[in-house]
């Protein structure tokens, strides 16, 4: 993509020293264009109060409220000066509800002073529970004068009826940011504004510039939502234009079209199935073929249900590059998964997998299996496999990517679970065909459309969303082990009834236990919250229950930190039936495949996405007897995770469950800040809420990038491309 010229961004200048050094530290928030576009969460209306009711758990807030009470105890402490400490509780109220907040020691004077009943302020703080009520310990506050026009009135931020209230941080309040926004908001008339005229004119929206003084200083709740429409539509547009310049980029590059033999490997494989494939299966399998057969190189997400067959899809598709005279290579997330996928794939093919080799079939090829823990002969007779072309199909993790690994003709590439891939490990494969290789991506974490078309954009999406016969249901309950102890006692009962009945289970955990810092860890967590207990881990679980409940079974562990050898070791005997009970980490999520595996206990489940424990759930009720997933919690009915939980229990739709997880997560973690490490440039945008928003966008977008692919004359727009793909928004945006 050739650089345009781009129009000078104002608001890239930096902020004032002392500004700039809090921001940066607590927020991230560098330049004024930073701070500007660092939007308020909610507003309060001066005059009306919060809901103090609904106050998350543990969460840094910031309330409005009154003072209903304030009381001074004094009691004896060796620590304090002439042995007495002092305590002050004020009551907060919102009409409705109460909130109690406590300072002590020296931190109580001031307070005690403007805290008087009646008086009106924003409270900043962290969410507790004390004596089974909700309290603020030693909350931030910035007081409220009941006359706007009082000399008093300290910021001007206050000054309209709606209060902003931003994203805050224990060291950097509210009120701070909204000081700091003030100084910089004369700023928002220079901004640079990315939308097309045409566009912005098209469909009613206003000038960049006013919308940023209008989220920060609405007047009304009307400014608000004008606000809120513009900066949706920047967002999603910018982001639609980069991932319609990386579609129209990939359609120009050559690939080698692939079309499978009429009475090849692939007619081979079909005959010796034993089942038919599901009508899904069939359908994807033409539009990946389809694909596969054009002089562009393929880019396509194949997204289904756990348990679905996508394996089956991507095998076939291998299978019709090697007919066509190409090899194909299936990238693997994990050691573990590398080696679980080689062996499926062999025990599929059968002698069709065994080229070269004494009982192998005429169309047979060769299968091979390339990770960095092999021994040097067998990695040394692997490479030369792919370089001379005896090897048709490759399986293994990041090793493929090294620059030793040459393909006579790498034809096709596929990636497993593509979210643990970077930008850099797509291009080296891309250097390693004779032309760019094709590329199917295959996820098992169901992604809603909005979701794919925001973060896979320039991928084809194909969905695999019904289950092959012979997959049995499986059966979701919540335990829970405070509540209910004896709930605990039950599960571990159902476990050793289901090895009794030949059966295997797993218990996941979410530590492993070996830390050397646990210890350090356990007294500092016990110090900060004397009710928290460190997460459940692997080894101190596989022992209590070797030595209890489930005494006499064949337990093991399995978890990352394991030497790949003894990793392989455990999962054979465990897919062998030599061993009862796995106890593990979530190395297990994704692909493994053990059919006699029908129950799973997850430990600590609350510490566990929805998207995840559907992952791990799917790793049970894969042969012909019913599943068991058993989710343990110590959080209480009524808390949030328990919510979550139950909805995990309640259905199988994992598409369903992705939308519950992504509406309780912020945008930044669904489009990858955990992956890249970058914030998320979606601040307004909310994928699941907005697919009107994100579709129009993706249309304009490829209708302007069709028209004009180097944005050479919407300089305004590439400036804004430029700011979003900056280093690590570029490495997301290629993980595709």
């Amino acid at each position: 993509m050739d650089p345009v010229p781009a129009l000078e961004e104002p608001l890239k200048n930096s902020l004032g020293a002392a500004t700039a050094k809090v921001m940066a530290e607590h927020l991230g928030l560098h330049t004024v264009g930073d701070l500007l576009h660092h939007y308020p969460r909610r507003y309060e209306e001066r005059g009306q109060l919060t809901h103090l009711a609904d106050l998350p758990m543990d969460e840094h807030v910031t309330v409005v409220a009154q003072v209903a009470d304030a009381r001074l105890h004094t009691f004896s402490s060796p620590k304090a000066p002439r042995g007495k400490g002092q305590r002050l509780e004020v009551t907060i109220t919102d009409g409705s509800g109460r909130l109690q907040l406590v300072f002590f020691g020296n931190g109580v004077h001031k307070p005690h002073k403007e805290l008087l009943p009646g008086t009106r302020a924003l409270f900043a703080g962290k969410v507790s529970v004390f004596n089974r009520r909700l309290q603020l310990a030693h909350p931030a506050y910035e007081l409220l004068r009941a006359d706007r026009d009082d000399p008093a009135e300290t910021i001007d931020s206050w000054a309209g009826a709606l209060i902003p209230i931003y994203p805050a941080t224990a060291k950097l309040e509210s009120w701070k940011i909204a000081k700091a926004v003030q100084t910089v908001l004369p700023s928002a008339r220079e901004a640079v504004d990315p939308l097309p005229a045409s566009l912005r004119d098209g469909r009613g929206l206003v000038p960049l510039p006013e919308a940023l003084l209008k989220i920060h200083r609405p007047h009304t709740k009307a400014d608000i939502e004008d606000a809120r429409e513009r900066l949706k539509w920047d967002e999603a547009f910018v982001l639609q234009v980069a991932l319609a310049r990386r579609r129209h980029a990939d359609a120009q590059l050559p690939a080698v079209a692939r079309r499978p033999a009429p009475d090849g490997l692939l007619t081979a494989f079909d005959a010796r199935l034993p089942f038919t494939l599901t009508e899904g299966q069939r359908k994807v399998s033409e539009e990946i073929f389809t694909d596969l057969a054009t002089e562009h190189p393929m880019h396509r997400l194949l997204q289904g249900e756990v348990g679905s067959g996508k394996t089956m899809v991507a095998l076939r598709a291998m299978l019709a590059v090697v007919d066509a005279g190409g090899q194909a290579a299936l990238l693997a997330p994990t050691e573990v998964l590398a080696q679980q996928h080689h062996r499926s794939v062999t025990e599929m093919m059968g002698e069709l997998a065994e080229g070269g080799m004494l009982g192998g079939s005429e169309h047979a090829t060769k299968v091979v299996l390339l990770t960095g823990s092999m021994g040097a002969a067998a990695r040394r007779q692997a490479l030369l496999d792919l370089v001379t072309g005896e090897a048709g199909i490759v399986i293994g993790t990041h090793a493929l990517i090294e620059d030793k690994v040459q393909f006579q003709d790498l034809g096709l590439v596929v990636v497993d679970e593509q979210h643990r891939f970077g930008v850099e490990q797509r291009d080296a494969l891309r250097g390693k065909g004779k032309q760019p290789p094709h590329l199917l991506v295959m996820t098992a974490t169901p992604i809603p459309r909005t979701v794919a078309m925001t973060v896979f954009g320039d991928l084809e999406t194909s969905v695999l969303d019904q289950l092959p016969a012979g997959r049995s249901p499986i059966a979701s309950h919540v335990v829970p082990a405070a509540d209910k102890p004896h709930f605990l006692a039950r599960a571990w009962e159902r476990v050793r009834e289901e090895v009794q009945n030949g059966h295997q289970a797993y218990v996941v955990c979410p530590r492993i236990g070996d830390e050397e810092d646990d210890a350090k860890k356990a007294k500092r967590s016990a110090e900060d919250d004397a009710e928290k207990r460190p997460p459940l881990a692997v080894l101190e679980v596989a022992d209590q229950l070797a030595r209890g409940p489930l005494k006499g079974l064949r337990v093991e562990v399995l978890h990352g930190r394991m030497q790949p050898d003894d990793k392989d070791a455990v999962m054979r005997r465990f897919a062998a039936g030599e061993t009862d009970v796995l106890v593990a980490t979530t190395v297990i999520e994704v692909g493994v495949n053990v059919p006699n595996a029908t129950a799973m206990v997850v430990m600590d489940a609350d510490r566990f996405g929805v998207s995840q424990l559907h992952q791990l759930r799917g790793r049970v009720g894969r042969g012909s007897a019913a599943g068991l997933c058993l989710l343990v919690t110590e959080m209480p009915e009524a808390s949030a995770a328990r919510a979550r939980l139950n909805a995990v229990a309640s259905t199988l739709d994992g598409f369903e469950l992705s939308r519950i997880d992504l509406e309780q997560r912020r945008e930044g973690d669904v489009l990858g800040q955990a992956q890249s490490g970058a914030r998320s440039s979606l601040r307004m945008l909310a994928v699941i809420d907005d697919e009107e928003v994100i579709a129009a966008a993706r249309e304009e977008a490829a209708a302007v990038v069709a028209a004009d692919p180097d944005l050479s004359g919407l300089p305004a727009l590439r400036t804004a491309l430029d700011a979003l793909l900056d280093e690590e928004r570029e490495q997301y945006l290629d993980k595709g």
